[in-house]
């Protein structure tokens, strides 16, 4: 009986190392895209989006960081709309969507292929909780081009918010740009 706890409890012990080991795994760099400079005009800087600096160079990420029931994310603001610092249409449906509208685009790993594409999730941040669709990617692979804005890739922890996801979230307007959250898929 004794060998049978014992079997027990080094299973248990392997099972939480395992468990650890793959958590703390993380996502690295898969290389580096070089900064242009846009064309005059180019780089829409609604929300303080950053815009590509001439040679400097940029990471890119295939990956993400592994989800979980409460993954760790920066929270940034961008617009969905036409003519807004998104870019094009959003890559889930070719379409743009009102600022009103609780939307995200995700992380490159995050967006997984187009998997989460109209999924609800949930963010936690700022002592408050709001559901959103994920509608696009924030590109983490390339940038620096027209397709993207002028503005850099995406780091790998991005959960790109609109408007009326930070105003569910009750954060004031002036504090607006990057906050730390979790997320969960709905």
């Amino acid at each position: 009986m004794e060998k049978i706890y014992c079997s027990i409890a080094l299973l248990v012990l392997l099972l939480v190392t395992v468990s650890l080991e793959v958590e703390a795994q993380s996502c690295r760099m898969s290389g580096r895209v070089r900064g242009r400079k846009p064309p005059p005009g180019q780089c829409n800087q609604e929300n303080n989006s950053d815009c590509c600096v001439e040679g400097k160079m940029y990471p890119i990420y295939r990956c993400s960081p592994p989800t979980s029931g409460h993954t760790k994310a920066v929270l940034t603001i961008n617009s969905f709309q036409k003519g807004g610092d998104g870019g094009g249409p959003s890559e889930c449906d070719n379409q743009y969507h009102d600022d009103n509208t609780p939307v995200v685009a995700l992380s490159t790993g995050w967006f997984n292929h187009r998997s989460r594409c109209h999924k609800q999730i949930r963010i936690n941040g700022n002592g408050q909780s709001v559901v959103a669709m994920v509608v696009d990617e924030c590109d983490s692979t390339l940038g620096c081009d027209s397709d993207h804005d002028y503005q850099p890739p995406c780091p790998n922890n991005i959960v790109d918010a609109s408007k009326a996801v930070w105003k569910a979230l009750g954060v004031p307007e002036s504090d607006w740009g990057g906050l730390d959250i979790t997320w969960t898929d709905a």
